[in-house]
């Protein structure tokens, strides 16, 4: 039987609507957009094209987005060169992430203070997607910060509430930075309706193509460059552009949020579906912070008596590819930070993350339920060697 991709938080496919719109500027129109001949104008051209499209699909002007090499650069570009920028006008570097943050948001906040006596302050989040105000509040009453909290969980498609929390940031003199790269494609996500300063965007979630991203910064927010160079990217992300990507990146995400209402409605039919099948094969099983608020697209599970690692190992051989949690942290042998944030470390349940796409189907749904339920059976049975 044809195997089953059910790991679509980790990546996707490129669309084919989207390898079209790249190829002309992967062969023709070739051209180095700085240069001031034909080819280089030609290039210029495909790639203001692409920003005025980003900046539509987000509610942004072109002169806010900045294109960038995946959403792990427009994380760190965010909150260091953020930080960075507030030391430049002699502010202490302060940066608060969520409990739940991507690695690359924790990695880079841990960066922007290094060398200082801080450490990066956390906002607890519930496990009903719920955050720690009154500490947010105590936070930014001591003056100029960044503030990172992702809009959609990578490991758990828990919604947090980012709109409100920009609206707290919003004149208290800090900075908001998002990672949206889960959220975008899936719910709302408008920088005209929502104020927040800076907001990470990736291609490969959304069917772009990889090492394409976008980092909005809205208008009056400086951010001290990462890389120097040349004047690219108006100095903030300098080197040559990649105008393929760039192309790919505007088509992916216009097609994004154009069909977000119908699919996100299908999908999350199509998660619940297969939850409530799982409940039923699966004695013990835990839906993940199934009482918050969700993407519909990630359904993280928690299965007693299993071995993680044992699990993936043995769904992959049934042809199925699914994920402990965050595919950055594939081969690592510790627990989520994620779940042991909203569960405590010594929760015991294993992790299972399934995430649907566009070509998920009520079958394959069906068929997966019926395969993790015999892979933990055999599991739990001795029939798969731990």
């Amino acid at each position: 039987m044809s195997s089953l991709y059910f790991d679509h938080a980790a990546t996707t496919p490129l669309r084919d609507e989207v390898r079209a719109a790249m190829e002309p500027c992967l062969h023709g129109n070739f051209g180095n957009p700085s240069s001031i001949h034909r080819w280089g104008r030609e290039a210029a051209a495909a790639l203001d094209g692409a920003r005025a499209r980003v900046a539509e699909a987000l509610g942004a002007t072109p002169g806010e987005i900045f294109f960038v090499r995946g959403g792990t650069e427009s994380d760190n570009l965010a909150v260091l060169g953020r930080t960075r920028r507030l030391v430049v006008d002699g502010h202490p570097p302060r940066v608060v992430v969520s409990s739940v943050e991507h690695k690359a948001v924790l990695a880079a906040a841990d960066a922007a203070l290094h060398g200082s006596d801080g450490v990066p302050a956390t906002l607890r989040v519930g496990v009903d997607g719920s955050v720690d105000h009154d500490a947010l509040a105590d936070v930014l009453a001591r003056g100029p910060c960044v503030v990172s909290v992702m809009w959609v969980n990578n490991e758990t498609g828990m919604i947090l509430p980012v709109p409100e929390i920009a609206a707290r940031v919003s004149g208290s003199g800090s900075t908001f930075h998002t990672d949206a790269v889960q959220a975008v494609g899936k719910i709302p996500v408008r920088v005209d309706q929502v104020p927040v300063d800076l907001l990470t965007v990736t291609g490969h979630k959304i069917y772009g193509p990889r090492g394409t991203g976008v980092l909005f910064v809205r208008t009056g927010v400086e951010v001290a460059p990462l890389v120097h160079g040349g004047g690219q990217e108006r100095g903030l992300r300098p080197g040559t552009e990649d105008v393929a990507g760039a192309v790919g990146m505007a088509e992916a995400l216009q097609l994004a949020v154009l069909e977000q209402e119908a699919e996100r409605t299908r999908l999350a039919a199509l998660r619940d579906g297969l939850e409530s099948r799982l409940g039923t094969l699966v004695p013990g099983l835990r839906v993940n912070a199934g009482d918050a608020p969700r993407a519909p697209h990630i359904s993280s599970l928690g299965i007693p008596d299993v071995d993680g690692g044992i699990l993936l190992g043995a769904l992959d051989l049934e042809g199925v590819g699914a994920s402990g949690g965050s595919a950055c942290d594939s081969g690592a042998a510790k627990a989520s930070h994620v779940l042991t944030a909203l569960y405590g470390q010594a929760d015991p349940l294993a992790a299972l993350r399934l995430s649907l796409g566009r070509a998920t189907t009520e079958a394959d749904v069906d068929r997966a339920a019926q395969v993790v339920a015999r892979v933990v059976e055999r599991i739990r049975s001795g029939g798969v060697d731990r």
